[in-house]
């Protein structure tokens, strides 16, 4: 019997996945029949990398999803309101599967979706959604599920860790490994979802869903708050590179969620991470996710994070993934056995800091700014001045020691804060 795929969405990554289906021996390799039969896109007629001449042209992916023709459809549109939510959300109402890469949709409605998958004998599957080529979502799902998930990390966004190896690496400034990232097709023309850390957000927030066996509260994502806090990387300078490589760290956008008692909590932020840690090897677009689970400790998964290849990929597998029937429920648990995550705010947890601090005037007093600290509660573990900057790491500490500490040097007219960032450490 013949599979047969509908297409949304027919950008870098939609002709990747047409690439990938049509190879020959594909679907031989998988002991099943694919055959796209459908695409939709908002322009029929322009210049592609693969044809599409011999599938049947839908303008309306809506009506693509409830063809009659379509057994499986893979929305590759993105946006997490729209045609995208209306198209997926018609394919499982008509009983059919879906395959999506699409992040925001999933952070945003994957709860209402599950449930329409469950409730109308289809699927819901989106391992490209998150970190890529990297496939930690069945992971989650299927093989660690007897397991209790302690905490997941990771690094989620690979234009952001493009950016940053560029910077680390070569010594770009940071606009000019935007233009880079961009070129090389890591970034949008806009790419402020990335470089503001939402996109990670979303993807930290599906592995907080499958790790956790609940659901996390979108408005979280979207509005500023203190409980899911979420930082990018926009204002990190060439000066911050070289403060992370003099004290051995290199700066990543660190994605990081854990149980904190009956809660969790859930942060994203450019993160100071030594260099003997497994994330700091991460070059390019490259992702990688890190997993506590009992009983089996402290497992790492890697792969590319960002490109067409490594999301069609993802998408194609998902496609296997149905047409052997693969069954289960969308995250963990049946939708009715999730439990919304009680989020908490994460300041309380003591962990260590790295400053970079400038004089507002004059030269920079350091045992001023080093007895401020100590009388702040928030003590020094390394300091050093290097030109005009005050390079320290700190003792443990949480967060309202720190804002309270730099609110002391500034009010005292001792130094400015440049930056602030988080240490992981081996």
């Amino acid at each position: 019997m013949t599979l047969r795929i509908g297409i949304a969405g027919l950008g870098t990554v939609g002709g990747g996945l047409l690439s990938l289906l049509t190879e020959d021996g594909r679907a031989r390799m998988i002991g099943s029949d694919i055959a796209v039969t459908g695409v939709s896109a908002r322009t029929k007629n322009k210049a592609r990398a693969v044809p599409i001449d011999a599938y049947d042209w839908y303008d309306d992916p809506v009506a693509l999803a409830e063809a009659p023709g379509t057994d499986v459809f893979v929305e590759l549109m993105g946006g997490a309101e729209g045609p995208a939510r209306e198209a997926v959300t018609a394919a499982l109402k008509a009983g059919k599967s879906v395959a999506t890469a699409n992040k925001a949709l999933i952070a945003a409605h994957g709860e209402e979706l599950a449930r329409l998958a469950e409730e109308n004998g289809g699927a819901l599957k989106f391992e490209a959604a998150v970190a890529g080529g990297t496939p930690i979502v069945r992971a989650l799902r299927d093989n660690l599920a007897p397991c209790r998930v302690e905490a997941v990390s990771g690094i989620l966004n690979g234009t952001c860790n493009f950016v940053l190896d560029q910077m680390a690496n070569h010594g770009v400034a940071y606009d000019d490994a935007v233009v880079q990232a961009q070129e090389a097709g890591f970034a949008e023309a806009d790419p402020s979802l990335d470089v503001d850390g939402i996109d990670a957000a979303q993807k930290l927030a599906i592995l907080a869903m499958l790790a956790f066996d609940g659901t996390v509260n979108p408005e979280l994502i979207t509005e500023q708050n203190n409980i899911f806090a979420v930082h990018g990387i926009s204002n990190i300078t060439l000066d911050d590179i070289r403060f992370a490589r003099r004290f051995g760290f290199v700066i990543k956008l660190v994605g990081e969620a854990k149980r904190a008692g009956d809660d969790i909590t859930m942060a994203v932020s450019p993160t100071f991470v030594a260099t003997g840690h497994a994330f700091s090897k991460m070059e390019g677009a490259g992702n990688a996710v890190a997993v506590i689970a009992d009983p089996l400790g402290e497992l790492l998964f890697t792969g590319p994070g960002a490109g067409a290849g490594a999301t069609a990929s993802a998408v194609a597998s998902d496609i296997v993934s149905l047409a052997r029937k693969d069954g289960g429920p969308v995250f963990t648990a049946p939708v009715d056995r999730l439990r919304p995550l009680p989020v908490r705010e994460g300041g309380e947890e003591l962990r260590l800091y790295a400053l970079r601090l400038r004089a507002e005037e004059g030269e920079l007093d350091e045992e001023a700014v080093t007895a401020a600290l100590a009388e702040a509660g928030c003590f020094t573990s390394r300091c050093e001045l290097v030109g005009d900057d005050l390079m320290i790491t700190t003792s443990p500490i949480d967060e309202k020691t720190l804002s309270s500490a730099r609110t002391l040097l500034f009010t005292r007219g001792l130094a400015r804060t440049e930056n602030t960032f988080p240490i992981l450490t081996l």
